[in-house]
């Protein structure tokens, strides 16, 4: 009689039903993005997403989103979007741009939030951000369930002179004094300041 892998930890772990989406039952780390677009009209839209990663190690980027948000159209429709890594001191202000949008199609939260332009694509940033990035649409793949993935070529990049890596400086101290936002997926936060080297093996290459 073979062995059934799963009896080897049954009694450590909990099987999910993978019938509904699993992803409320523990927390994953994610980078807290607020994404950037101008409507048709000329407004400015701001949006949060937690699903954003580079894509492959070239100068790609992409988060999920779905269709039915104004991000997606607004990217869609203008082929461009911005992308601010906001600062742990800043997370009020992305919670604001969550907000519900009015009847009017609005989000009046938007203008308590400071911006600055974008120097390469009519659109902003979040100000004080410590890092951005200028992107272009390069696609959007649909069919994830009622989601989305969009990917852009970043045109522009910019960072804080105080988070720049240099080799004068050590990593840990650097992350000690300009600690990192980070979205504990579902409805949390948490700030990094603390780091270790990982311990890759011996000529290992990425």
């Amino acid at each position: 009689m073979e062995n059934d892998p799963a009896k080897e930890f049954e009694d450590d772990v909990v099987s999910l039903d993978i019938k509904r989406p699993i992803w409320d039952h523990f927390f994953m780390a994610h980078n807290l993005v607020v994404v950037g677009t101008r409507q048709t009209g000329g407004e400015i839209d701001l949006a949060p997403k937690h699903m954003a990663i580079p894509i492959g190690w070239q100068n790609y980027f992409g988060f999920v989103c779905t269709p039915r948000h104004r991000t997606y159209l607004n990217i869609k429709q203008e082929k461009v979007f911005t992308v601010s890594f906001p600062r742990p001191t800043q997370v009020v202000l992305t919670s604001l741009t969550a907000a519900p949008r009015c009847e009017d199609d609005t989000k009046p939260s938007l203008r308590a939030l400071p911006t600055v332009p974008a120097p390469n694509i009519d659109c902003v940033f979040m100000k004080d951000a410590y890092l951005y990035l200028e992107c272009k649409l390069n696609r959007i793949i649909d069919g994830f369930g009622e989601n989305s993935l969009i990917i852009g070529k970043i045109i522009g990049a910019y960072v804080a002179k105080e988070a720049l890596r240099s080799s004068e400086r050590d990593d840990n101290d650097l992350i000690f004094s300009n600690p990192l936002l980070v979205y504990l997926a579902p409805r949390r936060f948490a700030t990094i300041k603390d780091s270790k080297a990982f311990p890759f093996p011996a000529q290992f290459k990425l």
